[in-house]
């Protein structure tokens, strides 16, 4: 796809990097286009840009035929956050995008470095034993982007930082459970070995997609259960700090199945979605 270095980025968004970015984002993170209409707009280009650096690392796994490939990948945008701090960004949209960003707001290098490590790191072992390394997995992929993003609004702040990481691990979680079926069908399971252990879950039966597995909806459950707890701390944290955090959505949809990760209806988007979104904010219920 053009987002990776495959394609010549020269003509494939380097004219106008900040509608490459937003359209990215709208195309591979739909949730995250909506609320973007709830930055200031002076920020909105920091936040697509961000957003679609984040989507750009998270697609490597499943756009490259291996690892090899990915690490490549990896080390571009190694490559580029290095460039982009020494003034000489490479000529892809994404990189050219935060670089402009770069100039007007902070956005710490290191913040990207440490998703960029997360994600290579990915590559070579996907799968997670425990909920441990995959809540740490979480919180230097999704929370530090919420990290960076804090940074760009120039908001630092404990209280809103420790939010940010029980956030960050709820939509890592959340974003597994949504894209089950997908890494089932590639054999990959997203729920730490610990739980469907616990279970008796048969991985082998989930990978064939059956349609009833030993076990399986007491492990969404369980992982489900713990995403929704880290949505309650960063909710109460946020309330403290006046800020808001976003509805799981999802957790609630999964619910209404039994927590059956193969039910037909959670393949497709909430067409209440876009609703909801201006509703929780204007009222404040996020």
């Amino acid at each position: 796809m053009a987002t990776l270095l495959g394609s010549n980025p020269d003509t494939t968004g380097s004219a106008d990097p900040s509608g490459y970015c937003k359209d990215l984002v709208r195309k591979y993170d739909y949730e995250s286009f909506l609320t973007s209409q709830f930055y200031p707009k002076e920020m909105q280009g920091g936040y697509f840009a961000l957003k679609a650096f984040y989507v750009e690392l998270a697609m490597i796994q499943d756009t490259v035929s291996n690892s090899m490939l990915g690490k490549m990948r990896m080390q571009f945008w190694r490559d580029a956050v290095k460039q982009i701090s020494d003034g000489r960004p490479p000529r892809h949209p994404i990189a050219l995008a935060l670089y402009e960003v770069s100039q007007r707001a902070n956005i710490p290098a290191y913040h990207l470095k440490r998703i960029i490590d997360a994600r290579d790191e990915e590559l070579e072992a996907p799968a997670h034993l425990t909920l441990p390394t995959l809540t740490s997995h979480a919180e230097s992929t999704s929370s530090t982007l919420l990290y960076a993003l804090l940074s760009l609004l120039s908001l630092p702040s404990s209280t809103l930082s420790h939010a940010a990481s029980h956030l960050g691990v709820a939509q890592t979680f959340i974003t597994l459970l949504r894209a089950f079926t997908f890494h089932a069908s590639k054999g990959y399971m997203v729920i730490p070995a610990e739980i469907t252990a616990k279970h008796g879950v048969n991985q082998e039966e989930v990978f064939r997609l059956a349609p009833s597995v030993k076990g399986l909806e007491e492990a969404v459950f369980e992982f489900a259960t713990v995403a929704n707890d880290h949505v309650i701390t960063a909710r109460d944290m946020f309330k403290d700090a006046a800020g808001k955090v976003p509805v799981a959505d999802f957790l609630g949809r999964l619910e209404a199945v039994n927590f059956d990760p193969f039910h037909p209806s959670l393949q497709l988007r909430n067409w209440k979605l876009p609703w909801r979104v201006w509703r929780s904010y204007y009222k404040r219920t996020f």
